[in-house]
């Protein structure tokens, strides 16, 4: 088994136009923002990891997985005990694959397919089994539900860094006058160019920073509860209520897997 810190070059090296990896890694470890020549498919199996690159960051909860294309620079922060499986792949020759980074919705059949796929000999003949196979886990990936799991960060360097306490603790005691303080913006200056760079509404951004962040803690196992206090809702109910209109079930169906 091979460490995923040390894949930014092995996986351009090898010939097959697919290729896998599983791998633990431990509560705590955050990679070094890296990027691949191939595509990546990064599935959860258990654990939960938030995913950061220059557009914004990702949670990823178990049975999800994101997809990443090449070139882009990421770094991954996990945080609990996760078991991972990767795909690398190459682009040429495969069906088109979406240009930017998502998460992936992983379905039965899909989560079938990368079992199959990782089960198969590392070396495979273009025009063998395991060469349609793994044809129908690339159509099967673009074809799949992207779950909302994306939170959009502005470019801009200045409005970054007033969001990063906001990011780390969305309930936390600030205001978008408080923040447009931190920029050293006007409020309308800020608004407008916070619309403009997220394609979100401040109050907008806030509620997915917290649906996030609740996707976070409820993939480490805390309750509903605490979760519901933690991110200043009025109570359970209305906690499950807003997860529940986000991600179409309540959280206890979403952490129950596909």
């Amino acid at each position: 088994m091979i460490h995923p810190a040390r894949l930014q070059k092995l996986p351009e090296e090898h010939p097959d136009p697919i290729i896998s990896y599983v791998g633990t890694e431990g509560a705590g470890t955050v990679t070094t923002p890296h990027a691949h020549a191939r595509a990546q498919l990064f599935h959860i199996q258990r654990g939960a990891v938030t995913v950061t690159t220059q557009a914004g960051s990702f949670v990823v909860p178990p049975e999800r997985a994101i997809f990443i294309p090449p070139g882009v620079t990421h770094s991954s922060t996990y945080h609990t005990e996760t078991e991972v499986r990767f795909l690398y792949m190459r682009v040429d020759g495969l069906p088109a694959l979406p240009g930017a980074p998502f998460v992936v919705q992983v379905t039965a059949l899909l989560r079938e397919l990368i079992l199959a796929f990782m089960k198969a000999a590392p070396d495979y003949v273009g025009n063998g089994p395991t060469a349609r196979l793994a044809a129908v886990l690339v159509d099967q990936i673009s074809a799949s539900r992207v779950a909302p799991l994306h939170l959009p960060m502005p470019e801009a360097e200045r409005l970054r860094a007033a969001l990063a306490p906001l990011v780390e603790d969305p309930a936390a005691g600030l205001s978008v006058g408080d923040l447009a303080v931190r920029a050293s913006l006007s409020l309308r200056s800020f608004e407008r160019h916070f619309s403009s760079e997220t394609g979100l509404t401040f109050r907008a951004w806030r509620q997915q920073a917290k649906l996030m962040k609740a996707v976070e803690w409820l993939g480490q196992g805390l309750p509903v509860g605490e979760v519901s206090d933690r991110l200043g809702y009025e109570g359970p109910s209305a906690f499950v209520a807003t997860f529940k209109k986000a991600f179409g079930v309540t959280p206890g169906r979403y952490f129950a897997g596909p």
